[in-house]
C-alpha cells in the first residue's frame, strides 16, 4: 500500500519502502554473520559476548544485573538465563549487592576475561571484514551520524516507558 487516505496511516513511500527492506536484510544477515563467527569460534552467541564486554569494561569488571540488562536492551529473565550459562562456563558469578540485599551483581571472572581475550581478535576481524571492508570513509562517516540520530529519537525520556530492561 502506498497511498494514503484522510486520518488513515501515512504508507512508505517505495524509496522509503527500499531502504527500510535494506536496512532490515542487513542487519539480520549482520546479527547472523557475528553469530556464526562466535559460536564458530568461541562457542557462544553474540548476545553472551556483548555481556562480557560490558563487563570487562565496568569498574572491578562487575554490574548490577538490572545496569547490565539495560545496557544489553534485554529483558532481565532474558540476562538470568544467559548469565547462568556464562556461570556454568565458568566466565561469570553472580554476587549479592551490598548496597541492596535484594540486588545481584555479575562479575566477570579471570576465565571470562581471558575467553574474551581470545575471541576478540577473530571478532574484530569479522565485523572488519562484514562492515568497514566494505564502506569508503564517507560512508562510515554518514553511517555512524545516521545511526546516532536513529539513536537518539528512539531512547526513551521518561522512566516509566515499557522497556525490555524493566520487565
Amino acid at each position: 500500500m502506498t497511498t494514503a487516505s484522510p486520518g488513515g496511516p501515512r504508507w512508505l513511500t517505495d524509496e522509503e519502502q527500499s531502504v527500510w527492506r535494506a536496512y532490515l536484510h542487513a542487519t539480520t544477515l549482520m546479527e547472523d554473520h557475528l553469530d556464526r563467527q562466535l559460536q564458530r569460534d568461541a562457542g557462544m552467541p553474540h548476545i553472551y559476548y556483548g555481556l562480557l564486554v560490558n563487563l570487562s569494561q565496568a569498574p572491578r569488571r562487575q554490574k548490577r544485573m538490572t545496569e547490565l540488562a539495560k545496557d544489553a536492551k534485554i529483558t532481565r529473565s532474558r540476562l538470568s538465563h544467559a548469565v547462568a550459562r556464562l556461570e556454568k562456563n565458568g566466565w561469570v558469578r553472580r554476587e549479592d549487592c551490598p548496597s541492596d540485599k535484594r540486588g545481584q551483581n555479575a562479575v566477570l571472572t579471570d576465565e571470562g576475561y581471558e575467553m574474551l581475550a581470545r575471541s576478540a581478535p577473530g571478532h574484530v576481524e569479522a565485523v572488519r571484514q562484514a562492515m568497514f571492508a566494505r564502506l569508503s570513509p564517507q560512508q562510515v562517516q554518514s553511517l555512524g551520524e545516521i545511526m546516532q540520530v536513529i539513536a537518539t529519537g528512539l531512547q526513551p525520556e521518561d522512566a516509566d516507558a515499557d522497556l525490555p530492561w524493566l520487565r
